[in-house]
């Protein structure tokens, strides 16, 4: 039975097993077992949550003895969404245990807290809980057609919509209108809420909108993009896969210009 954030050597997981924003798969997909099945050590594993009535485990590489293969998180967007997210927390939480050794209150080494699953430092006891980077992500719309751009790591051709970080003392709104602006020279308006998703890479949180063209010719930053067009729907280039919320946006701009 599950205590303190483990699991019994006897009982069947899914174990997920990360380094850095990569998994450990096997058939493509999360392992299911025991842990003595898998040759995993209990001790190390944390329990995360419970998807299709088996709890699910997180285990960093680091702390195995044995090295494994792995696979990019990107190679799991096409996961159901519950085992994705799960996925994606077992690595952030990974990404806590790298990014937070000191404590930045009083220098001190930080620990994991296994009850609160948050680093804890050994000095002042300070928990320290994940570090969520907040994101936009937006999809803007011009009569009959969807503004795309092309990021220079993209290197199968392919277009996606509008993203940026959000900054200090600004509204998601206003994060929206500046991030088009800055990167396209579009002034955009009828900003709206999509939707949102956990993007473990390494740790951000993207919420997504929905936004029409207002002003502006189309001068995209060169410094941040490669490329930006306005595409019609029976002319679009590759598109960011399924299973990521910017591939959500693309559908449903693209569903609301057939609708009208």
């Amino acid at each position: 039975m599950l205590r303190k954030g483990k699991v019994d050597h006897m009982i069947n997981a899914y174990w997920c097993v990360v380094a850095g924003t990569e998994v450990w798969l096997v058939d493509g997909s999360i392992p299911f077992g025991t842990s003595e099945e898998l040759s995993l050590p209990e001790n190390c594993a944390r329990h995360i949550g419970d998807y299709q009535n088996s709890p699910v485990m997180w285990v960093n590489l680091s702390e195995l003895e044995q090295d494994l293969p792995l696979k990019s998180l990107r190679d799991c967007l096409h996961f159901p969404e519950p085992m994705f997210l799960l996925l994606s927390k077992a690595i952030q939480y990974g990404h806590m245990t790298q990014s937070m050794r000191f404590c930045p209150q009083c220098g001190g080494r930080n620990f994991l807290n296994n009850n609160q699953l948050a680093m804890q430092c050994g000095e002042c006891r300070t928990l320290h809980y994940p570090r969520i980077f907040p994101c936009i992500i937006v999809a803007v719309r011009r009569d009959e057609q969807i503004l795309l751009a092309q990021h220079p790591r993209h290197r199968n051709g392919m277009y996606t919509v509008i993203a940026g970080f959000l900054e200090v003392g600004e509204t998601l709104e206003e994060c929206v209108a500046r991030e088009v602006h800055e990167e396209t020279g579009v002034n955009v308006k009828n900003i709206r809420y999509f939707g949102s998703q956990p993007w473990a890479f390494p740790s951000s949180m993207m919420m997504a909108f929905l936004a029409d063209y207002e002003s502006g010719e189309l001068n995209p930053d060169y410094t941040e993009l490669s490329d930006a067009q306005w595409f019609g729907v029976d002319e679009m280039p590759p598109v960011a896969p399924k299973g990521t919320i910017a591939r959500a946006l693309i559908e449903q701009t693209l569903q609301d210009i057939h609708s009208n």
